[in-house]
């Protein structure tokens, strides 16, 4: 009896090692690349780059117009006329103006010769010879002026006549012969030759997919069997308030001249890198955050601890996410319950009921 009393003072000195805790299970599945392109195609529209109005810089009736729709048009090729009677009245009057001008001047000039020689000899009051001079600082400014009204009045002339700045094709027509326009009234739409773009809009979701750079390919339904590389140009940075949607531009580099404007076509975007070509499919509820970056968890082969990853998503689907980048072939992500694990907890992984669902 003594011995066991012993034993069982000595075993009570001696506190037990507190056991490690089980492994919290997780629901989680080895993901592998689907190769499913990140952006879908997109319509879209071809498009001039550039594009302009032309109108009038004064006001008056059109009584000449030399293109019509559709018509090619180069740089400096006049393209209507105003009625420009009473602009060369304005610059026959602005002519007469100055000739008065330069009259005076020339006689304002011979006095102050004359009242110069007189001053010096004490000749004439030093008051006459200031209002000589001021006389002829008047004359010469008064020249000046006259000038430049008639340079004005030839301006106005000139704007009469409306000229093509670039080379391109007329596209719209908004005034007839005989119409009276006001300055800046749109005359025509002129579509410039040269770089050819592509314009669709294309939905919120797919737009971290779009960035400026991005290659693509166009094909036109009109020209079976043929596609032109592309590039994205520009990204609307705000949103059309009724499509929600946004205007993305992108410039054709081997644009021909079987391509017309207003033509409808169908944009499909390249893969930007290897990457990009190894999309991973994985529900929205892997999704997680690291400050800001979007994360998923990953659970570590061997120790079985949970690691945070920063992930690239380049689409946002109603129900799952693709991922191009910060995952591998075969790692173990966590598909659910992502906002109650915490970093380097120990796991363990549990697959779901139904692994034919995700990416569904």
């Amino acid at each position: 009896m003594l011995a066991v009393c012993a034993a069982l003072t000595l075993s009570a000195c001696h506190p037990r090692e507190a056991a490690a805790p089980a492994p919290k299970p997780v629901v989680a599945l080895a993901v592998h690349p689907d190769g499913r392109p990140p952006a879908a195609s997109l319509p879209c529209q071809i498009e001039a780059r550039y594009s302009n109005v032309l109108s009038f810089r004064v006001a008056g009736k059109i009584v000449d117009r030399l293109v019509r729709l559709g018509d090619s048009v180069k740089a400096g090729q006049v393209v209507a006329r105003l009625d420009a009677a009473d602009a060369r009245k304005n610059v026959a009057s602005a002519q007469a103006q100055l000739d008065a001008a330069e009259h005076r001047l020339v006689y304002a000039k011979q006095q102050l010769d004359r009242d110069r020689a007189q001053a010096q000899e004490n000749l004439i009051a030093p008051t006459q010879w200031e209002q000589t001079q001021d006389a002829y600082a008047s004359a010469l400014a008064q020249r000046d002026s006259a000038r430049a009204q008639l340079a004005l009045a030839a301006d106005q002339l000139a704007y009469t006549t409306l000229t093509a700045d670039h080379a391109g094709v007329v596209t719209e027509e908004n005034a007839d012969t005989g119409q009276n326009v006001t300055a800046g009234q749109a005359v025509y739409n002129l579509a410039w030759s040269g770089d050819v773009d592509a314009v669709c809009d294309a939905p919120e979701r797919i737009l971290s997919a779009l960035a400026v750079g991005r290659p693509a390919k166009v094909a036109l339904p009109a020209l079976p069997g043929k596609t032109f590389p592309a590039r994205v140009r520009e990204v609307s940075p705000l949103a059309d308030p009724q499509s929600r949607t946004y205007r993305v531009k992108l410039t054709l580099q081997a644009a021909d001249a079987a391509l017309r404007l207003g033509m409808t076509a169908v944009v499909a975007f390249d893969s930007v890198d290897e990457a990009s070509e190894h999309v991973f499919t994985l529900p929205a509820t892997a999704l997680f955050h690291d400050g800001q970056r979007p994360a998923v968890w990953v659970v570590g082969a061997g120790a079985d601890r949970l690691e945070l990853r920063p992930v690239t998503v380049v689409r946002y689907d109603e129900r799952t996410i693709s991922i191009s980048g910060g995952l591998h072939d075969g790692e173990r992500v966590v598909l659910q319950g992502v906002h109650t694990v915490s970093a380097g907890e120990h796991v363990r992984a549990v697959a779901p009921l139904h692994p034919e669902d995700i990416g569904s």
